[in-house]
């Protein structure tokens, strides 16, 4: 056109004393300063006005969600296609000298244009996850590993329409010969579909949450799960180091989740004390008196002893000799007296399973299991409450005549020499 502004300036480009080869490229670059200068003007536009007037809408506005996707950098990201529209209307235009050009530069627009679709749908994405994280039912669910899905397949659906763009080749064409890759594929994302699989799983049957205390031997974690991704979980076990393990493994491998022991509102205590068997004997009239001035026992000797006597008293029983009838023993008031002892507890859960029972003996004595629930599922309160309970009856069993049974050391070999 001889009245274009591109001939007026390549005419002048000639009258400045340039060759026709010359005019024409320094025409194409100054053509190629004036979109430069269009599209930064229409970027610093689109982010002074158009997002300044979204801030100001968001907050005047009683919604979280706009605050949110703000927040998310999702109007940031859809201002970006201001100068993409400034190319593609003024493209014809400015390159109407170039006209092998402008179909190009159209397709490399577009490709752009979908990348920045591509990211305003991440940042959706992102808005999205953070909801939920806010939301109480929902935050201790593995969010993450969905989104993490989405992403993924929006990456390579959008990276397979940028290819397109740019080649100008239909996707349908691009994805047949990526189907060649299939298997390839498989291999390389095995770990990303096994983990979706066990992301579904572990969320539909509820198997573990963030928060939850876990214990995985096998890969050594045995603390707090911090974070479930579509690949991994991630334990901050209590010594503070973190094990990172395959989501799916806790679909294919055991593992014991402490979750209900807090629930419930307690945490058991499941320990004996072995006590040495010769020490085992029946308890004459002497012991009885001296059990009777123990607090937690009087009740129980007062009923039990008269229990044993009307027994023996309707048996005829000799009782110069201990061995018959029936005779309380030191070991059986201990074990009484054990029970006693936890249910006067606070400490103790008294809604929960309350046992104290002999085990069958063995080489070392015989145990007196020790079988109960604390108030408390904290870990240093637990063990604080289960060590005093283990001191009080270390200290008590010698009141009952019973020795508590352990190796014996070299002193104790020491003094039978002697």
């Amino acid at each position: 056109m001889e009245n274009s502004l591109n001939h007026i300036v390549y005419q002048w480009l000639l009258d400045m004393g340039l060759a026709d080869h010359v005019a024409h490229q320094v025409q194409f670059v100054i053509e190629v300063l004036v979109l430069v200068l269009l599209c930064f003007l229409a970027d610093k536009l689109a982010k002074n006005l158009f997002l300044r007037a979204i801030h100001s809408v968001a907050k005047r506005t009683t919604f979280l969600w706009d605050d949110i996707l703000f927040e998310k950098k999702v109007f940031d990201r859809l201002a970006h296609l201001a100068p993409a529209l400034v190319v593609q209307a003024s493209a014809p235009y400015v390159f109407d000298d170039f006209q092998n050009f402008i179909p190009f530069l159209i397709r490399i627009t577009e490709a752009y244009m979908i990348g920045v679709a591509l990211m305003v749908v991440i940042s959706i994405f992102n808005t999205f996850d953070y909801y939920f994280k806010q939301t109480e039912s929902l935050k201790d669910k593995p969010i993450d590993s969905y989104f993490q899905l989405a992403r993924l397949v929006t990456y390579f659906v959008g990276g397979v329409l940028v290819v397109s763009k740019i080649f100008d080749k239909d996707p349908q064409g691009i994805l047949a010969a990526m189907g060649a890759l299939t298997a390839v594929s498989m291999l390389v994302f095995k770990d990303t579909i096994l983990g979706f699989v066990a992301s579904i799983q572990l969320s539909a049957n509820d198997m573990i949450r963030v928060g939850d205390w876990v214990s995985m031997p096998k890969y050594g974690a045995d603390g707090n799960v911090i974070k479930i991704t579509l690949n991994t979980v991630k334990v901050q076990n209590w010594d503070k180091t973190i094990s990172t393990i395959p989501t799916y493994s806790f679909v294919s491998d055991s593992f014991k989740n402490w979750r209900g022991m807090s629930e419930a509102g307690g945490r058991r205590i499941k320990r004996s004390i072995t006590l040495k068997s010769g020490s085992v004997k029946f308890c004459d009239e002497e012991m009885v008196n001296r059990f009777n001035n123990y607090q937690l026992l009087k009740d129980f000797l007062n009923l039990r002893v008269q229990e044993i006597d009307d027994y023996n008293a309707k048996g005829d029983v000799d009782k110069r000799f201990l061995i018959n009838g029936r005779h309380l023993t030191n070991i059986g008031v201990f074990r009484n007296y054990i029970e006693s002892y936890l249910k006067n507890l606070k400490e103790i859960h008294p809604d929960l399973t309350l046992m104290v029972f002999q085990k069958e003996g063995n080489e070392y004595g015989i145990p007196i299991q020790i079988y109960c629930f604390t108030k408390t599922t904290d870990w240093a309160e637990y063990e604080t409450i289960q060590s005093d309970i283990f001191d009080h009856l270390y200290a008590a069993a010698p009141e009952f005549d019973l020795e508590v049974y352990q190796h014996p050391s070299g002193g104790d070999f020491h003094g039978l020499l002697k």
